[in-house]
């Protein structure tokens, strides 16, 4: 099945672009996405600890994808 990947911050950086499509294996959890991506982009692993949000809402790494599911990879921000 299919998927959008929407990278943000340092993590557009890595990829390149800040949108990439996927596809990906029915019933591929947020736990089973992010070794697929740390494989295709190296880099990605080392940002762990990035918020996932699936169709514009913060899920956990349990969710599992639908085709179609626009992921979001959002980097920690800091601020002053």
């Amino acid at each position: 099945m299919k998927i959008q990947v929407l990278f943000f911050g340092i993590l557009k950086d890595i990829v390149g672009k800040n949108l990439k499509e996927l596809t990906i294996n029915s019933q591929t959890s947020i736990a089973d996405l992010k070794p697929i991506l740390f494989e295709k982009f190296k880099g990605l692993d080392d940002f762990l600890n990035y918020s996932v949000a699936v169709n514009e809402e913060y899920v956990d790494e349990d969710y599992v994808l639908q085709q179609n599911d626009i992921v979001a990879l959002i980097p920690p921000v800091s601020g002053g």
